[in-house]
This record gives structure tokens, sequence and C-alpha cells, in this order.
């Protein structure tokens, strides 16, 4: 597997998207870097769509890629859960801010939406996905992501700590995996179901003595003005677990 990031942080400039992966590029992981980091070309490979919860930052570019899509009469499918897909629905494509892309055309609407369940194996173009839930401020779920030969990825999308009954179900070689704050933020992350190193610390320290190794480690949904100070803390992260987690960065690629 080819994963690329296209988001990495938690809020819009220049140089920094808001959250999104693309996997061997034709599987979306959320849409809040999506049309603004590929070319029309591009956007025609995605074949499906996998949405972890409704924020704005994980939804906002699902309008102007169905534009794209059908102008060109493509489609796409899209996969989440139901209260993720009534956000889409009620705010962004609702017939007023933007069409109703999920009707239109009727006879083969751009984008067809499919409701996933929180621990029950999808197969979904050649991978096999699993729905696990996250500890967030709207319900999420983050997805393990098993390719045809047998690699292994998790993506949490947005969390905060809380995720032992995850652990126990998935075993990724590559953990992409929400910091948001540092740990001055801590009560507040908390609050509002976001990471910081601290809690990262933790989460990591639990995984660890579950599954009784630790994956290769990359953060997302990064915000861009404290990225200095939370990467000095991710640095004692890795020396006191003898790790190297790494932060993301746009355009950053894993080959798993």
């Amino acid at each position: 597997m080819k994963i690329k990031v296209l988001g990495a942080h938690n809020t819009e400039s220049h140089n920094t998207k808001c959250s999104g992966l693309l996997v061997d590029d034709i599987l979306a992981l959320d849409a809040g870097g999506l049309t603004s980091s590929l070319s029309f070309r591009n956007q025609m490979k995605i074949k499906a769509l996998l949405l972890t919860h409704g924020h704005y930052d994980h939804i906002r570019d699902i309008p102007a890629f169905a534009m794209n899509l059908y102008l060109r009469k493509r489609s796409v499918d899209i996969y989440t859960h139901q209260a993720a897909a009534d956000n889409l629905l009620h705010y962004f494509l609702d017939g007023g801010i933007y069409p109703e892309f999920h009707k239109r055309p009727e006879n083969n609407p751009t984008l067809r939406i499919h409701i996933l369940k929180e621990y029950e194996e999808e197969k979904i173009l050649d991978y096999t996905i699993f729905p696990a839930p996250v500890a967030h401020a709207l319900p999420g779920i983050g997805f393990q992501i098993t390719s045809a030969d047998g690699k292994t990825i998790f993506y949490t999308g947005d969390t905060g700590p809380g995720l032992l009954q995850t652990w126990e179900r998935v075993s990724p070689e590559v953990l992409f995996i929400e910091l948001t704050a540092s740990d001055k933020w801590m009560k507040s992350s908390k609050d509002h179901g976001h990471m910081t190193p601290g809690l990262l610390r933790q989460e990591l320290t639990i995984f660890r003595r579950i599954k009784g190794y630790l994956p290769k480690i990359i953060c997302v949904h990064i915000n861009p003005a404290i990225e200095k100070e939370i990467r000095s803390e991710v640095a004692n992260v890795n020396q006191t677990l003898g790790v190297s987690i790494q932060l993301a960065y746009e355009g950053m690629v894993i080959e798993v």
C-alpha cells in the first residue's frame, strides 16, 4: 500500500491542509484536503471515500469533489456511519447550499452513500475495511484497512483517549493517529476528544501492553500554530517509549 498525506493539519493555509489521506491513488480517507491537493485527473482516479465523522474539516471538500465528478459524468462510493452521513446531507448537500448529488443524476447518482456498522468488516475495492469506534466530540469511527497482500494500516480520524476496545480489535503495521494540541491543552483536548503528546503516550502504552508491540506511528490533524511545541513534546514521548513517532506533513508518502 502507498499512503499519501493530503492534509496533515486542522486548519488551512498555503502550506497546510485539513485532514485527508489517499491510499493507492484510489481510496480516500476523509475529505479535508481532497480537491485542493489533487488535479482533476487524479480526483477522477478515486473510486471510494471513507469518512470518519461529520466535522467540517473532514467533509468540506465533498461538495466540490462531487461537482467535479458530476461535470465529468462520474460517480464515487462514500462509506461512513449514519451520523456522519446525516451531517453531510443536512448541511452540505441539502439542495440549497449545494445540489443533492446523492440523488442526481437520477439514474446514476454522483455520490452513492453506504452506511457501515462498527466492528463489521466490509469488502471495499480490493481492501478489507474494519470500522472501529473512536473517542471524539461527534460520533466517529476509525478504519483498519487491509490490502489484498495483507498489509494493514489504521486511521483514527479525530480521537481522544479511551481507545482500549479499539486497540483490542486492530493490529496495524502503521497507525495514523490524530495529535492536535500540546500538553498545556490536555484538559480541553480530553473534553473535546483530541490528543496531546501526553495523552498519546498513555494510549500507546495501553496498545503495547495489549498487543505486545507498537506499529509505525504517524500523527495527523496537527495545529500548525503550536506545531513546534507539539514536536518538542513528541520527542520526549519518543524517548520515554523508545519509539519514533513522526508528525505528518502535506505530500508525505508512506509505503507499507
